[in-house]
């Protein structure tokens, strides 16, 4: 068969795997940037404590493989009766909630000062002064790295293939070794990507864009 014979033959079973990768990579975004923001808390803590634990955990994540982290969750939870796409939708969350806590870090201290300083001064806690004033700001500033982010997690899904999800980049590999054509269902599933990618990309540009309004 030609390459768009292929592509039409498979096309369901390559939607149906890239409908995994993308539940696996929303819902590992979405936790992980609860995981970042935490971090990035502790971060800008100044408490020494606390700034010890969040580069403790951003070394680790930082120095270690994401594939050895993906392992890691799977065997340590799987055992613990959790689902194979709960254990890499963690181990993803884990991975990527360090690069996002350095994102959020680096967002909300690029903030001015006084703001914080008026927010008081208006009778604000600090944490409502945070929630009001200085994390709406932080955010816009963070949305084009944090879209970013998100588009390497979306790459870095493709690692779920390893301990046997039939994602993506699974998908692939396993109809190129039953047809003896790997090449061309690689093209296919690049295909696939490029479309995830550029959806995404739509989608935070578009964000972006109604944000940038107020400027």
């Amino acid at each position: 068969m030609t390459f768009f014979e292929t592509f039409i033959d498979t096309f369901d079973i390559f939607v149906e795997g890239m409908l995994l990768t993308f539940k696996l990579t929303v819902v590992s975004v979405f936790i992980a940037i609860f995981i970042g923001l935490f971090f990035a808390f502790l971060k800008i803590s100044h408490v020494k404590i606390l700034e010890l634990i969040a580069d403790l955990y951003i070394f680790v994540v930082r120095g270690t493989p994401l594939i050895v982290q993906i392992f890691i969750f799977y065997f340590g939870l799987t055992s613990l009766q959790i689902s194979g796409f709960w254990s890499v939708v963690l181990g993803l969350a884990f991975h990527n909630g360090a690069y996002i806590a350095e994102i959020f870090r680096g967002a909300i201290q690029s903030i001015d000062k006084g703001q914080t300083e008026a927010g008081r001064s208006l009778g604000m806690s600090l944490g409502l002064t945070m929630r009001r004033v200085i994390l709406p700001q932080a955010f816009r500033r963070a949305l084009p790295p944090l879209g970013n982010q998100f588009i390497i997690a979306l790459k870095d899904s493709s690692l779920a293939s390893f301990i046997g999800m039939y994602e993506l980049f699974s998908v692939a590999t396993t109809l190129g070794s039953q047809n003896f054509d790997s090449m061309t269902y690689l093209l296919i599933v690049a295909v696939y990507y490029l479309v995830l990618v550029l959806f995404f990309s739509i989608i935070v540009n578009t964000i972006e864009k109604r944000m940038s309004i107020s400027d």
